[in-house]
C-alpha cells in the first residue's frame, strides 16, 4: 500500500490544518458516509502520532502522512492519492488499484 500527496494537497494541509515539520496526519477508516472502496464507510483524518504500527507512510516537507495496520481493511488493496481540487477548494482522495 502507498500514499501519494500531491504537492498542492500538502499546501492545503498546511494551510487549513495547521500542520507543520514535525506533526503527524492519521489516515483512517470511519462509520458513516461512502467511499468507492467500502460501503457504509469514509475516510477520515486526525492529526496524531501513530499509536500502533504504521502500515504505508509518506514523509512531505518533515510531516508524516499515515495509516494504521487496523485500518488497512478499509483501502481493500488500494493505494491511496490525495489530490487539491482547484474548483472546489478542497482535497480529494483517489483509491488506485
Amino acid at each position: 500500500m502507498n500514499i501519494k500527496i500531491s504537492s498542492q494537497a500538502l499546501n492545503w494541509f498546511k494551510e487549513e490544518m495547521g500542520l507543520k515539520k514535525g506533526d503527524y496526519l492519521k489516515f483512517h477508516a470511519r462509520y458513516g458516509g461512502c467511499s468507492t472502496v467500502q460501503q457504509g464507510f469514509s475516510l477520515g483524518m486526525s492529526i496524531q502520532e501513530p499509536q500502533t504500527e504504521m502500515a504505508a507512510s509518506i514523509e512531505k516537507d518533515g510531516i508524516c502522512f499515515f495509516i494504521d495496520e487496523e485500518d488497512l481493511w478499509f483501502f481493500n488493496g488500494h493505494d491511496l492519492a490525495v489530490d487539491y481540487n482547484e474548483k472546489l477548494e478542497e482535497i480529494e482522495f483517489t483509491f488506485l488499484n
